[in-house]
C-alpha cells in the first residue's frame, strides 16, 4: 500500500470523524444547544424541553442548601459551581435526561440534577434596596424594605408587579427591581 492508498483509506476519514468530534465538542453540552441559541437570536417564542415540554427558558428554585452545577449532564462531570441558598432563584435553559442546565442571575451554573429543583418560584432582590408595597402601585404606602440579594418568595405577578414574601412579611415590588420572573409574566 502506498501513501496515497493510506490516505484515501484510512487518513482521511480519521481526520474527518476527528473535526466531527472535535466540533461537537466545542458546543455546549446537550442536543438542544443549538436550537435554543438560534431562536432566541431570532426574538422567537422560547422553545420547550425535550423532556418535561415545559418552556424553555424558564425559573425554577433550589430546594437544598447545596447544589452542585457541573460541566455536563452527568455525574462524571467536573463540579464547576456550586449553589448554597436554599430557595434560590435559578434559570433553566436546558434540559438533558434527569439533569436541567441552569443559571443565576450572574450567568453563573452549569448542569444540575432535577431532583435539586422545585418549580415553587422565588425572585431575588436585584437593586440595592426595594420598596414593598401595600399595592401594586408606585405611590401605595411601604410596608417593608429589602436589600440586594434577599430571597422572596412569589406569591402573585402581574404585569410590572409582584406579591412577595419574606420572613412572613408581605407587600408588592416592582418587577424591575427584581431577578426570577419574566418582564410581564403573571403567577397566579
Amino acid at each position: 500500500m502506498n501513501f496515497r492508498q493510506f490516505l484515501r483509506d484510512f487518513a482521511a476519514p480519521l481526520a474527518v470523524l476527528a473535526l466531527g468530534t472535535g466540533s461537537a465538542l466545542a458546543q455546549a453540552p446537550g442536543p438542544e444547544a443549538p436550537a435554543e441559541a438560534s431562536a432566541e437570536a431570532a426574538g422567537r417564542a422560547p422553545s420547550r424541553g425535550q423532556v418535561t415540554n415545559l418552556p424553555l427558558p424558564r425559573f425554577v428554585t433550589l430546594k437544598t442548601d447545596e447544589g452542585n452545577a457541573r460541566r455536563g449532564p452527568g455525574l462524571s462531570h467536573r463540579i464547576d459551581w456550586v449553589f448554597t441558598r436554599t430557595g434560590m432563584p435559578l434559570k433553566v435553559t436546558a434540559e438533558y435526561e434527569n439533569w436541567r442546565r441552569v443559571e443565576d442571575q450572574e450567568g453563573l451554573g452549569g448542569w444540575v440534577h432535577y431532583s435539586l429543583l422545585s418549580g415553587v418560584r422565588s425572585v431575588i432582590i436585584n437593586a440595592e434596596l426595594a420598596d414593598f408595597r401595600d399595592a401594586p402601585e408606585p405611590d401605595a404606602e411601604v410596608v417593608l424594605r429589602a436589600e440586594h440579594g434577599v430571597i422572596a418568595r412569589v406569591q402573585q405577578c402581574i404585569p410590572d408587579w409582584c406579591r412577595l414574601s419574606v420572613e412572613g412579611e408581605k407587600g408588592w415590588v416592582s418587577t424591575a427591581a427584581l431577578w426570577g420572573v419574566d418582564p410581564g409574566e403573571v403567577i397566579e
